[in-house]
């Protein structure tokens, strides 16, 4: 089918389960390339699973089957988009990829590298586009690879990136009293779907290297023209959370990271609770190259709202003129009609899962590690 026609002709896309958050398929249901046609989930799935996913499906008055296979023969699809738990996200990403459908997977890419190398082995096999959810079409970063590409700042040396993401993760370190017993991972992230703060939906424990570790490295990865994490040396803790404490894993992290072409960068990240900053959180990247430099604050433009018996929990400052999920999902019809690289395709990310790792490994050992990169 020619390109002239795919515009004409919106790609079926299937929903493979929305359990974790609906901004992946709202986004792609934005975007005129593409019609939601179905969810679908596996039928073993708990209970939970299939009611969130009845109630994205009832909400685009859109088929729920609780058989994937089904959905892929009797739908006709083009495309998937895949916003399971994390484990969960290869699985169900390689059978659409053996079924010749193009994928939009959700972040992190899996918590195991191998699952990673399946995902990529079953793309490069089948031919398929594969766009992982970042944030690279934000304003702000839109504007700096602007910037970047246009030479002015010259070769780049070096970035830093601030990451500290302003939510909450249940009750804060220290509070649970002798006896009290520990904080279960999943059940914290089924109440915390209310607010948003389930990023780490999923039986294994995921601190925030893992869980929003791919948006700085992502960013990172973006503005060095693609270059690759050769060796890294982290220290990790848990600071605020006790959820995170119970569980072993981090809500704070430093990385210091050595990369191809002589570039050094570094990343401070944490979940520092809602109170401490009046948006989404201190997200900042400072890149350094031999002609001149920059700093990007990363929620800009925003607005701030201060009102009277306003919510304490409510975001005093709100990002404007905001349209990742839709320029996403164009990136990815383009992808698809072989006009455009993929802004992060499943390669990219599975090289930042082996970052991740990587930084996990040097936090406990406190050496420097190799990033295992898988071979181009």
């Amino acid at each position: 089918m020619k390109t002239t026609d795919r515009i004409k002709t919106p790609f079926r896309t299937g929903i493979l389960s929305v359990v974790k958050h609906d901004y992946m398929a709202k986004g792609v249901a934005s975007n005129p390339r593409f019609q939601l046609v179905c969810v679908a989930d596996d039928n073993d799935r708990p209970d939970w699973t299939h009611q969130r996913n009845q109630l994205f499906a009832d909400e685009f008055e859109i088929p729920y089957l609780q058989d994937v296979s089904e959905a892929f023969n009797k739908y006709d699809l083009d495309a998937v988009v895949v916003s399971t738990e994390a484990e969960r996200h290869c699985d169900l990403a390689v059978r659409a990829a053996e079924a010749g459908l193009h994928l939009f997977v959700d972040k992190p890419l899996s918590t195991r590298i191998e699952e990673c190398d399946r995902l990529t082995d079953a793309i490069d096999a089948n031919g398929v586009s594969c766009l992982v959810w970042n944030r690279n079409y934000l304003p702000a970063l839109i504007q700096a690879r602007e910037v970047e590409e246009s030479g002015k700042l010259g070769k780049i040396s070096a970035i830093h990136c601030d990451f500290y993401f302003s939510k909450d993760a249940g009750p804060p370190l220290g509070s649970r009293k002798p006896g009290d017993p520990p904080i279960d991972w999943m059940e914290r992230q089924l109440e915390a779907h209310v607010d948003g703060s389930d990023g780490g939906v999923g039986n294994k424990p995921m601190g925030e290297l893992q869980v929003e570790g791919i948006y700085p490295l992502a960013y990172i990865r973006l503005l060095t023209g693609g270059a690759r994490v050769k060796r890294v040396f982290a220290r990790t803790a848990t600071h605020f959370h006790q959820a995170h404490a119970d569980n072993g894993v981090d809500d704070i992290a430093t990385v210091t990271l050595e990369m191809e072409n002589g570039i050094v960068a570094s990343l401070c990240i944490g979940r520092i609770c809602a109170a401490a900053h009046p948006d989404l959180g201190e997200i900042k990247l400072h890149i350094v190259g031999d002609e001149g430099s920059m700093v990007i604050s990363e929620s800009r433009p925003e607005v701030g709202f201060y009102y009277r018996d306003q919510p304490p929990n409510e975001f005093k400052h709100q990002r404007i003129a905001e349209e990742n999920g839709y320029l996403l999902a164009e990136n990815f019809a383009r992808s698809i009609d072989g006009d455009e690289d993929l802004t992060l395709d499943a390669h990219a990310a599975r090289d930042i899962c082996a970052t991740v790792l990587a930084a996990l490994e040097s936090s406990k050992t406190g050496k420097v590690v190799g990033v295992q990169n898988k071979e181009k």
